[in-house]
């Protein structure tokens, strides 16, 4: 607990100085494999009745989570009895790796890059690598739309939550929060394959975003007016809007930017060939354009400083109040 303050802060700086590359195994592919793998094997145990799946569910999110918090708490635990230093160290990684800020930019700007050259099907293929709609038949507009929003509802979920998660239990509560948000975009699609399976996994990703989600707003809001974007149209768009989603926390930050931007984000997609009818978020004070990628990035990572800052002064806070006694 007395480090936590530490690995977070050099998580962040590593982050923001090398991203994701490639060539390292990442522990969320980890993740994503065993997912896949447990899903396959725990299927075959139960029926495909509606109370079957949601229990089958549910034994997958116990297993994910168990095998996803136990790795990293007995790694820690091990360099911890090494040296206190080499525990630092270790979390320190850890929590780089859970921060996906920089990727986050890195994957947006994929999609920016063509759409400035005037690719449109290029843009539509680097877009397609970042959102689960159908992509093939988006305008400049769509793609450019999906990608912003991608970065708004990701500042939440890749940014502020795992470092809100890591400030109060270190690089294993953050471990957990990941594991849960990686089974969501895995397994909580409502279509006929997961609507009950995924039902759980679903519901605690709801739970576990819900603080982190308004946090996140609100230092979204704070950021908009640093960097002199609409911090008032900010506002005003997030009491207004942030429940115009079919989650209950998506529709938080992707309120605040499209306030902050002044243009009208979500409205009807495309997903496996069936559309979907969405309410739009934002007004159409101006056309979106693809210079508003690099403007919600602007916005992400000044939502991103203020979270570490916050978080930073309550992993100290928590610190001293839980070893006072």
């Amino acid at each position: 607990m007395k480090y936590i303050a530490v690995s977070l802060g050099i998580g962040f700086l590593l982050d923001l100085l090398f991203g994701d590359p490639y060539w390292l195994p990442h522990p969320i592919r980890f993740i994503g494999n065993m997912i896949s793998f447990l899903e396959r094997k725990i299927r075959n145990f139960f029926p495909d009745t509606p109370g079957d799946e949601i229990a089958g569910g549910a034994v997958l999110v116990i297993l994910v989570l168990v095998v996803s918090t136990g790795i990293p708490f007995g790694l820690l635990y091990l360099a911890g009895r090494l040296h206190p230093y080499a525990r630092v160290a270790l979390e320190s990684l850890m929590c780089y790796q859970l921060i996906a800020a920089k990727s986050l930019r890195t994957e947006s700007m994929r999609v920016y890059a063509p759409l400035k050259k005037g690719d449109l099907e290029g843009a539509r293929k680097a877009v397609s690598m970042i959102v689960g709609r159908d992509t093939e038949n988006l305008t400049e507009e769509g793609v450019t739309k999906a990608a912003v929003e991608t970065v708004a509802e990701n500042t939440s979920d890749g940014v502020i939550a795992p470092m809100l998660y890591m400030a109060l239990g270190g690089a294993v509560l953050g471990f957990f929060y990941k594991a849960v948000n990686t089974m969501d975009s895995m397994i909580a699609y409502k279509n006929e394959k997961y609507l009950y399976f995924g039902r759980v996994a679903a519901w605690l990703d709801d739970i576990c975003n819900y603080i982190p989600a308004r946090i996140s707003a609100v230092l979204m809001i704070l950021a908009s007016g640093i960097l002199r974007m609409d911090m008032a149209g900010a506002w005003e768009i997030y009491w207004r809007d942030r429940y115009n989603h079919a989650s209950p926390n998506s529709a938080q930050t992707e309120s605040v930017c499209a306030g902050a931007l002044g243009v009208q984000l979500a409205g009807d997609a495309w997903y496996f060939g069936v559309l979907h009818r969405k309410k739009t978020i934002g007004d159409a004070k101006r056309p979106v354009e693809f210079e508003d990628i690099r403007r919600a990035n602007r916005l992400m990572y000044g939502t991103a400083v203020l979270g570490l800052l916050l978080f930073l002064g309550l992993s100290i806070l928590l610190y001293r109040v839980l070893f006072r006694f």
